[in-house]
């Protein structure tokens, strides 16, 4: 039996939330066209005959301008530290730059692997000339991927299988997101806020549950100035039907969704607020 932690790392829209889901078969992280869409680590178990793979999905490393993004950025390079493997996801359809090299300074690429995500996006022969580019990282091992039709996932997964340390399961065998139901149904509701938002407002929402005692969920959606909240409630309150009916749609038949927008001003810029709101 072989059992460890991986963690996938990289820059912003890379795909690390949709290699996470792909591997595990089921949604366990969220995902948007939005850049800084994972905000916090999330831990998910790939169960196999003969081994136990936790994944560690983290968010986006970049140069941050909020001290948000501060917080954001040392909770991905912690994980790093903490992992038996740590994996570099890059984007095929995008050349491999100052952002990629940033990050794999910040890994010890030569015990790790490289992924490159998205090659049902680009050209055969641009995927080929990523995979140079990022051969002279000499990482251990390297995977061309596709997180959206499941192209090479399950060969990365035989690696991981047989290069993960030998031990017992870490989790029980039922278990797949380790994320509480509480933090869960918080991501759902701004996944589909992000879906539906444009220009800089996804980047001022936050999301946090307030009560829970099922079925009634009570859930806060956080902007930074007034100005945005009647964006996000939305003409006759429309935005927040529409987000309210997708996030019952992804939860067990009966649940009841309360959501209310409040105003914390410049909440991304004061360690008070970040931390109060989970990050």
């Amino acid at each position: 039996m072989h059992s460890g932690f991986v963690s996938l790392v990289g820059r912003p829209n890379v795909g690390k939330s949709s290699i996470l889901n792909a591997a595990c078969h089921r949604k366990v992280s969220i995902v948007s066209d939005k850049p800084q869409t994972t905000r916090t680590r999330v831990r998910a178990v790939v169960h196999r005959e003969n081994a136990q793979i936790v994944f560690v999905d983290t968010p986006g490393i970049h140069t941050p301008v909020s001290e948000l993004g501060k917080r954001v950025n040392a909770t991905a390079i912690d994980a790093i530290r903490e992992v038996d493997i740590t994996c570099l996801v890059v984007d095929a359809t995008m050349p491999f730059g100052r952002g990629d090299q940033f990050v794999a300074d910040r890994m010890n690429v030569r015990d790790g692997v490289v992924i490159v995500n998205k090659i049902d996006r680009a050209p055969r022969a641009k995927v080929m000339k990523q995979l140079s580019a990022v051969a002279t990282l000499d990482a251990r091992a390297y995977f061309p991927m596709s997180a959206r039709t499941g192209e090479g996932v399950d060969v990365f997964l035989d690696w991981l299988e047989a290069h993960l340390p030998e031990g017992e399961p870490l989790f029980p065998a039922d278990m797949v997101r380790e994320t509480p139901d509480t933090l869960w149904v918080a991501e759902l509701v701004r996944e589909e806020l992000l879906g539906r938002m444009r220009e800089e407002l996804p980047y001022s929402i936050a999301t946090r549950v307030t009560e829970y005692e099922w079925p009634r969920i009570r859930c806060e959606i956080v902007v930074e100035r007034d100005s945005q909240k009647g964006m996000v409630i939305g003409k006759g309150g429309q935005v927040l039907k529409e987000v309210g009916t997708a996030v019952r749609l992804q939860l067990a038949k009966g649940a009841h969704i309360e959501l209310v927008v409040v105003v914390d001003d410049g909440w991304q810029q004061r360690i008070d607020r970040i931390e109060r709101l989970g990050y």
